[in-house]
Formats: C-alpha cells, sequence, structure tokens
C-alpha cells in the first residue's frame, strides 16, 4: 500500500523533480494544485528552516497527511547573509528576477568579497505538528554581470567554482547534481526507507 505524501507548492516542475528522485519508492506524490482552494502561507520566518516548517506542518495539518516543504535562497558573505529568506523579494514584494539580481549586482559594486551560497532546508510534517528536517548547501561566487540563460532566480549571477560557470550556464542535468536543493533531496532519498517508518508511525 502506497505512502501519501503531499508537495506543500503548486509548482509543476519542483513537483516532477521530486517524484522522479523518489520513484523507487511505495509513496504517492501530491501537491497543491490536486487539492481545493488552500490559504496562501505567509513566509514570514527568520529562518529558511522556520518557512518550510510553517509550510510543510499548516499543509499537514490542513490536508491530514504528510506533507513536505521547502524553503531556499541566497545567502552572500558580504552583505551579511542578506538576501536570505527574502531572496525572492529582494528588490520588492513582486520584483522579478532581474530586478532581484540588478538590486543584488547593484549591492555588490566595488566589494571584493563575492562568496556566496546556495541554502535549500527541507521538513516533512505530519499533522502532530513534528518534523523531520534536511538541508543542503552549494558554495559560490557572485558574478559582476550576469552570465547564462538557463536556470532561473539567481542563477545568472552565482558563479560555481568546481565547473567554472554560473548556475544559469548549467544543464538541468549538471545543476541537478550539485545544486542546494538536489544535495537536500538526495538526503531524503537516502533515509526515505526510515521517512515512510517514522511517517506511519506519527499518523
Amino acid at each position: 500500500m502506497k505512502q501519501w505524501l503531499v508537495l506543500a507548492t503548486r509548482n509543476s516542475g519542483k513537483t516532477r523533480e521530486i517524484r522522479a528522485l523518489l520513484e523507487d519508492f511505495p509513496v504517492e506524490i501530491k501537491d497543491l494544485n490536486d487539492f481545493g482552494k488552500i490559504p496562501e502561507i505567509e513566509e514570514d520566518g527568520l529562518t529558511f528552516d522556520d518557512n518550510a516548517f510553517k509550510k510543510a506542518s499548516f499543509t499537514a495539518r490542513m490536508l491530514g497527511v504528510a506533507a513536505l516543504a521547502d524553503d531556499s535562497g541566497l545567502e552572500v558573505e558580504a552583505l551579511g547573509g542578506a538576501p536570505g529568506v527574502r531572496s525572492a523579494r529582494y528588490a520588492g514584494p513582486q520584483a522579478t528576477d532581474e530586478e532581484n539580481n540588478a538590486k543584488l549586482l547593484k549591492d555588490m559594486q566595488g566589494v571584493s568579497n563575492r562568496a556566496a551560497a546556495f541554502t535549500c532546508v527541507i521538513s516533512i510534517a505530519v499533522p502532530a505538528g513534528v518534523a523531520l528536517t534536511y538541508e543542503g548547501r552549494c558554495e559560490g561566487l557572485i558574478t559582476e554581470s550576469p552570465v547564462g540563460d538557463n536556470g532561473f532566480g539567481y542563477d545568472p549571477v552565482f558563479f560555481y567554482p568546481p565547473l567554472k560557470k554560473t548556475f544559469a550556464q548549467l544543464s538541468t542535468a549538471e545543476k541537478n547534481r550539485v545544486s542546494h536543493r538536489a544535495k537536500a533531496l538526495t538526503q531524503v532519498r537516502e533515509e526515505f526507507d526510515k521517512v515512510l517508518v517514522w511517517i506511519r508511525q506519527h499518523l
């Protein structure tokens, strides 16, 4: 008998990625598009962990099933960890990727320390409120200008030294081997037999 796991997202690309990663396990992956109208979750946590747990826990309580959520963003050393949890809203509430990148590059003008890291935190929660947490990080450098046409978000300004390319120059397959989300999801996959046992114990 398959275990249900609901992804706290309406992003079909993210759903496909996680389904592919867990296809060998007895789990049926659904996302918020499979359900009726569910209130939007305000991502007002101070950390990625806060936001991932809030989304997973809220979804689990609303639907009465186990839920998985992730929260991720870019942390720049010279900016004290900004944009951090505000990565998607760095240039304003409705900012585009291009506007966020432009603000970041402006804030980094003349700064010699270009060190940065993408961070992803995944939370798997049950209706009772307890959760499992996984984290992945990918370190790199902020470029002087956008480079590459692939990816999304800050990918054009995030240079990954081991491959000597920005994330926006990587193929999807290359990025999925090294990205912060890939690292966190790999941890989930490696422990998923135990995760299924944990879910069944708490439902």
